[in-house]
Parts: structure tokens; sequence; C-alpha cells
């Protein structure tokens, strides 16, 4: 468990499942992440990111608001997939509820998760990738000291080769 000022980010619960799938269901959250998702797709994501954390002792952790306990999200670091630039190395991300988008929650978060990292494991260097037209969550990577390298963006590999969010950029901070 990560705690900040305004958020604690914790392991997921079963409560946790329709408030994250009203989030992933929301067209302002999911116009970043190549679409909505619906409860089941939302299910089998927190499988998966439970999966995980078990394997390797942090994953996408629930984002839970301090002032009322409200899930709001997640936030969290994950192994960088095999199919992604840097397979092996730690991914920063966040998903945040629309509702809270321009709190800074994500940069709170994502910098006390950044902090986490350097300091539990043996990481040479966080990362972050996000669409090259998610200009917020480009600006929360370098509000958090990550920066650019245009020499490793990509296209995501998941993306259909017309799909308007195929272009990734990707962020690094090295140790």
């Amino acid at each position: 468990m990560i705690e900040t000022d305004r958020l604690i980010l914790r392991p997921w619960r079963d409560g946790d499942r329709a408030p994250f799938a009203a989030i992933n269901a929301d067209l302002r959250v999911a116009q970043w992440l190549g679409g909505p998702l619906d409860a089941a797709q939302t299910d089998a994501m927190i499988d998966r990111i439970n999966g995980h954390i078990a394997r390797h002792g942090f994953g996408f952790f629930a984002a839970e608001r301090k002032a009322d306990g409200r899930l709001v999200g997640m936030i969290g670091p994950q192994v960088m997939a095999d199919d992604l630039p840097e397979p092996g190395e730690i991914e920063l991300g966040w998903r945040l509820a629309h509702e809270v988008h321009g709190q800074g929650l994500a940069t709170e978060g994502a910098a006390a998760v950044r902090d986490w990292i350097f300091a539990n494991t043996d990481a040479g260097q966080v990362l972050a990738i996000t669409a090259e037209s998610n200009l917020p969550s480009q600006a929360v990577m370098r509000k958090i000291g990550l920066a650019r390298d245009p020499a490793a963006d990509f296209d995501h590999p998941r993306l259909a080769a017309d799909h308007p969010l195929r272009r990734h950029v990707l962020y690094r901070l090295r140790r």
C-alpha cells in the first residue's frame, strides 16, 4: 500500500469492480485507452492486475480517495509486456475517473509510485507510455520528472494500423 496526502493506493477488493467498470465505461476516460470496457472486460482486467501483483508484488493498485473512501481509478507500476518496446522494464501508469481529472491526483499518485519503485525494486529506470495525442498524460509524466525519448516512440502493437491512438510516445526516468 502507498499513501499520499489525498490517496491510498491499495490492492483491489471485490467492491471495486462496479465502480471501476463505471470508470472504464466512461467515454471521456476511454478516449485515450482505445475505447470503453464493459463490466466483464473490467473484471478480466482486475483479475489480470491481481495476477500481476501476485507474481511481482506490485501492479496497478486501486486508487482510493482518502477524503471519502471513493475508488477514483488505478495508479501503479507494472512489468512492461513482451510486445512493447522495453519488455521487462517497469512501466508506470494511471487511469482515473473523469470527475477527478485536473485535480492533480494523477501527478500525486504517480510521483509516489515513482518513488516507491526506486525505493523497493532494483529497477534502473521507470517508463511511461501514452498515445502521442494524449497531452494531459504527457504533462503528468513531465511533472514527475520523466523525459520523452523520441527515439523510443512506437506504434502500439495492439492497435490497428489505422487507429488514431496507435502512435505512442515513451517517457523515462533513470535511477
